[in-house]
């Protein structure tokens, strides 16, 4: 993960210089009026906010099979080709998926927008005691340590709806005016799921809740909550004997109820500190990809208020 980390920041650079934005293509191809506008989103949240502004305005092709892991992406032919020759726009987010980057900074037929352009970085930091914490990037050796998962925040969601909204509107500008009123009720709902999540964190028994990897920086930074991860960014690197200790610690010191896992990730882990601990166990979704169990919401808003509800009840909220 780290090799591949390093691939993108190179791939990333490479398109800083080439493109002079990183955001969207020098030279994209002329829209041919009348067809839908042709749309890559690497990962789910970002399809799903194409969906809702394009309309059948767009044809969106997601990169991501649903409960895939983001991380593990590998771009078959045609995907490469949907990147680099047939799409009209490419949503993704640098330093994630490394062949994403990689086509990319390669050169597109269309525009690129790179989420990362508009959203402030968020690196996370763990202390000698092990609790996690989130601070803003500041230098290129901490992308490293860059958490990827900005959309677990529903105002940067709102700040790339406005990104993507532009971007259409460029490409087919006989049907901006849609493109902007879809934009306006999307924001206004992913405003109304902030306010949510605002109000139902707000008084709550404890900040603190463990995850099996540390994708949840961003909503913890929202929502003043604070993240201890059982594994790091790199969700396929497994913790350390010394690491679970400190985390069993933490959430006995912490009066912690419940241990968070992943769909995309083995439980194993989980279940095993929540039974040392004779606590208990549920999901956590990073929503990289679509949702595989519908049951625990079938698209973004829902499966963010089912982790809403799903950290209300492991933290006591009232």
């Amino acid at each position: 993960m780290n090799h591949e980390r390093l691939l993108a920041g190179a791939a990333a650079l490479t398109c800083l210089t080439l493109l002079s934005a990183c955001g969207t293509s020098s030279n994209p191809a002329q829209h041919q009026a009348g067809t839908p506008v042709r749309v890559v989103a690497a990962v789910y949240p970002y399809q799903w906010l194409t969906e809702q502004i394009g309309g059948d305005k767009v044809q969106v092709e997601g990169l991501l099979k649903p409960g895939a892991d983001a991380h593990d992406l590998e771009l078959t032919p045609k995907q490469v080709a949907d990147v680099t020759q047939l799409a009209d726009l490419v949503v993704y987010e640098s330093h994630l998926q490394a062949p994403v980057d990689n086509a990319v900074a390669g050169g597109t037929k269309g525009r690129a927008l790179d989420t990362t352009t508009l959203v402030q970085d968020l690196v996370t930091t763990t202390d000698a005691s092990g609790h996690d914490g989130e601070t803003p990037a500041t230098t290129q050796a901490e992308h490293q340590n860059e958490d990827p998962h900005l959309w677990l925040d529903p105002t940067n969601m709102a700040t790339v709806a406005v990104a993507i909204r532009d971007q259409l509107s460029a490409i087919d500008p006989s049907a901006a005016a849609t493109f902007t009123a879809n934009t306006d009720k999307v924001v206004a709902d992913l405003k109304g799921l902030d306010t949510e999540y605002s109000s139902g964190l707000a008084h709550c028994d404890r900040k603190v809740f463990i995850t099996s990897h540390e994708a949840f920086g961003y909503l913890a930074h929202r929502y003043g909550l604070e993240q201890i991860a059982v594994r790091g960014l790199d969700a396929s690197v497994e913790p350390t004997a010394a690491r679970i200790v400190e985390v069993q610690n933490i959430a006995k010191q912490e009066g912690v109820t419940t241990i968070f896992y992943e769909t995309a990730l083995s439980p194993a882990v989980s279940q095993s500190i929540a039974k040392d601990g004779n606590l208990r166990t549920d999901v956590l979704d990073p929503l990289e990809a679509a949702p595989q169990d519908t049951a625990r919401g079938a698209d973004y808003p829902g499966v963010m208020r089912a982790n809403l509800q799903a950290l209300r009840t492991a933290n006591g909220c009232r």
